[in-house]
């Protein structure tokens, strides 16, 4: 009677082991998806480059860190821009030059990445290829070749320098494209005005049915360093190609 009593009692004890052990893990998988849920919303979200419009400041196959912090926080701040407010909270506007993630005006379900170029009343025009700013030409300077990975071909490139001092470089695919010469632009209050740095191949605020002029709730977040960079049309998932489809000297450089 004593041993069946005992093996009870073991059978007993192993169970609620079993169990605790099972809503331990339960608790940690808790934990974890709200701490990630945290830096998702509040802190950090990593996005990645589908396109070459950003070429060559971001490459397509660039991995980056986007901070959520920078601008404060609006409904496109949340996981699938739940509606649980309006506006902005905690608001901080972007400076001219920032490289911005924003939910598109005419699809706020698709994510863009652009240069801040022009605030709120600044008055916006292209010609002859070359930036103004409130009827001011921005100084820029030729640089050498950019040579495209993807085909190989060379690009014209210029360093651009806003009139804040924020310099980057732009590519120049075409002698006369069809955005270097545009109307002048107002940009309304509320308002921001941005382009690509790869300036004949990125549909931005100078088109108004596709981009227009971005709300400042639009805005996600700044872009701030690439963690991990692969080659264009290449699979992240094929760890064994890593060797030589990673472009290790992109991996955590600063986006400027």
């Amino acid at each position: 009677m004593f041993k069946q009593k005992a093996g009870v009692a073991m059978s007993v004890s192993t169970q609620g082991k079993r169990q605790s052990g099972f809503a331990d893990t339960v608790k940690v998988v808790v934990q974890a998806l709200l701490i990630a849920l945290v830096i998702r919303t509040l802190l950090f979200q990593a996005f990645n480059i589908p396109s070459g419009s950003m070429k060559d400041t971001l490459l397509v196959g660039d991995y980056l860190f986007v901070s959520q912090f920078s601008y404060g926080y609006s409904r496109y701040s949340l996981p699938y821009s739940l509606p649980l407010f309006s506006g902005r909270i905690f608001g901080s506007s972007p400076e001219r030059g920032d490289v911005v993630v924003f939910a598109l005006p005419r699809d706020p379900s698709t994510d863009y990445i652009k240069r801040v170029i022009g605030l709120p009343g600044d008055r916006i025009q292209m010609i002859g290829g070359l930036l103004h700013i409130n009827g001011a030409p921005v100084k820029r300077e030729r640089v050498s070749d950019f040579i495209d990975d993807e085909n190989g071909a060379t690009v014209r490139r210029w360093r651009e320098t806003l009139p804040n001092g924020v310099s980057y470089e732009t590519l120049d695919l075409e002698e006369d494209g069809s955005l270097d010469n545009t109307q002048e632009y107002v940009v309304p209050p509320g308002h921001y005005f941005m382009m690509g740095d790869n300036r004949d191949n990125s549909l931005d605020s100078r088109v108004p049915s596709g981009v227009g002029y971005v709300p400042f709730e639009n805005l996600i977040g700044k872009a701030q360093i690439i963690f991990f960079s692969i080659g264009d049309g290449e699979s992240v998932w094929h760890i064994w190609n890593w060797p030589g489809s990673v472009r290790w000297s992109r991996l955590f450089r600063l986006v400027r």
